[in-house]
């Protein structure tokens, strides 16, 4: 998917694998964000110290697909660079395209994926099933 400027592009991919009833999968993407924000989690505080940075180049983004619940749920990092080349990195929170597009490859895997909240780290953990 190529995605514009102000798109979001976690709710674009939510939007994607809902109507595509993709069961899981995989990504990674390139481009300018108007707005990144990155989430370093807390484990003593069980939640995701936020920070965000403005006006900079996707370096790197990556993730995965699967499903919580009916909804998708999608667990996404990435790298960001200034225009000083200063990279910031690490779980993201929320994307929004800059000038120019932003372009994810999405690869689908074949059997559904799940996620559930573990504790004690009151995290979305993906559910693997056991294969002998």
């Amino acid at each position: 998917m190529v995605l514009r400027e102000s798109d979001d592009v976690i709710v674009a991919i939510e939007n994607l694998v809902k109507v595509e009833k993709i069961p899981s999968g995989h990504f990674t993407g390139i481009g300018f964000a108007k707005k990144v924000e990155f989430g370093f989690y807390d484990f003593n505080a069980k939640k995701f110290n936020p920070k965000t940075f403005e006006r900079v180049e996707m370096g790197n983004v990556t993730g995965s697909i699967a499903w919580k619940n009916a909804d998708p749920s999608i667990h996404i990092h990435g790298v960001a660079t200034d225009d000083r080349f200063n990279a910031y990195g690490g779980h993201i929170l929320s994307l929004m395209v800059g000038t120019g597009s932003m372009e994810i490859y999405i690869t689908v895997d074949r059997e559904k994926l799940e996620r559930k909240v573990e504790q004690p780290l009151n995290a979305n953990v993906l559910q693997l099933p056991c294969k002998p």
